[in-house]
C-alpha cells in the first residue's frame, strides 16, 4: 500500500464516489477496495459500519462522518481538503452514494469548486431489483422512498398513475402493505408489480404478481428488512386520433348491464389505466351532481 504522502494528489484533489455492498459483503469490486486503500480519507455515513467493511479488507484509511444531519457543515471542510490536493472517497452504509443517501451536496460542491469527481460503480438496489423483477426495463423511473404520510403518498401516486415507464420505489417494511394498497387504489389492482425483500442478503425473496395480489400477500405475512418495489408503467393511452373511452358513458353502460358501481369502476380503470379509486370517486361525485340537479 502506498504511503500517506503518495496518497496526496499532485495538481488537484479527486473525489471518488464509491459504491459499497448492499447486503452480501462479497459484492465489492477490486477497484473499490484499491481506491479505499489509496485515498487519504473516507467520508462515510456511519464510521462504525464502514469500519467493519474496511477491517474485512485490511484497509487502514482514516474515516470521517458525513451523514444527513452534519452534511451542511461537513461539505466546506471536505471541499477545502480536496482543493488542497487530497484524494477523498465518499461512501454510504450500503449501495451508491447520493442515490437516496447522503452525497449529492458534496458532489455538487466539489464540481462547483472545479474538483474532479470520479465514480467507482458497484452495487445498487435499484438496478439489482429491476433486473430480476420480470417487468420491462427498457425505460424506468426511480422514485425513491414513498412519503410516510397518507396525504403526501396519495398525492405522489396520483401524479404517477399515468406514468408509462416502469417505476422503482424504496419502502420501509412496516409500511409496505399500506403502500401497496395505496398503489393498487391509484394504479389499479391489476397492475403488475414485484416486491424484492432483503436483496443480496441471506433471506432474499421476491414476490411477483399484480398489486392486488402482492398487497394481500404482505397483509397476511408482513415483510422484514430492506424493500424495493417495482411497478409496471401505465398501459398505452390511445392517440388523439384513436377512439377514446368516455369514462362516464362507459360506467353508465356497465351499470345498465347489471354491474355494481364498484365493479363498473374496476372495469373502466383497467380499460383506461386510471386508478380504480379515482374512477369510483368521480362516479360518486357525478351521481351526487345529477341528484342535486333534480
Amino acid at each position: 500500500m502506498s504511503s500517506r504522502t503518495n496518497r496526496q494528489t499532485e495538481g488537484g484533489g479527486i473525489l471518488y464516489v464509491v459504491a459499497t455492498p448492499i447486503g452480501n459483503p462479497d459484492d465489492v469490486s477490486a477497484r473499490a477496495i484499491r481506491t479505499l486503500g489509496e485515498v487519504s480519507l473516507i467520508a462515510c455515513e456511519d464510521t462504525r459500519r464502514t469500519g467493519q467493511m474496511l477491517a474485512r479488507h485490511q484497509i487502514g484509511t482514516p474515516t470521517i462522518s458525513h451523514f444527513e444531519h452534519n452534511e451542511e457543515r461537513r461539505v466546506p471542510e471536505l471541499v477545502a481538503r480536496l482543493k488542497a490536493g487530497e484524494r477523498i472517497a465518499l461512501v454510504t452504509d450500503a449501495g451508491t452514494p447520493a442515490i437516496s443517501d447522503p452525497g449529492f451536496r458534496l458532489v455538487r460542491a466539489a464540481l462547483e469548486a472545479n474538483v474532479r469527481v470520479v465514480a467507482v460503480p458497484g452495487a445498487s438496489a435499484v438496478i439489482a431489483a429491476i433486473s430480476i423483477a420480470g417487468i420491462p426495463t427498457d425505460r424506468f423511473s426511480f422514485e425513491g422512498f414513498v412519503p410516510s404520510r397518507d396525504a403526501a403518498r396519495s398525492k405522489l401516486l396520483d401524479e404517477l398513475r399515468r406514468e408509462p415507464r416502469t417505476m422503482v420505489f424504496y419502502e420501509a417494511s412496516r409500511r409496505l402493505a399500506d403502500t401497496l394498497g395505496a398503489m393498487a387504489a391509484a394504479f389499479g389492482e391489476s397492475r403488475d408489480a414485484a416486491v424484492v425483500c432483503e436483496i443480496t442478503k441471506t433471506y432474499e425473496r421476491t414476490i411477483r404478481g399484480t398489486l392486488g395480489e402482492v398487497e394481500r400477500q404482505f397483509r397476511a405475512t408482513p415483510a422484514l428488512g430492506e424493500i424495493v418495489i417495482v411497478v409496471a408503467g401505465a398501459p398505452h393511452q390511445p392517440d388523439a386520433g384513436s377512439v377514446a373511452i368516455d369514462v362516464h358513458e362507459a360506467l353508465e353502460v356497465l351499470r345498465e348491464a347489471g354491474l355494481g358501481l364498484k365493479q363498473a369502476s374496476a372495469v373502466v380503470a383497467r380499460l383506461t389505466g386510471m386508478g380504480r379509486r379515482e374512477v369510483y370517486q368521480d362516479a360518486l361525485k357525478a351521481r351526487d351532481d345529477d341528484s342535486s340537479d333534480d
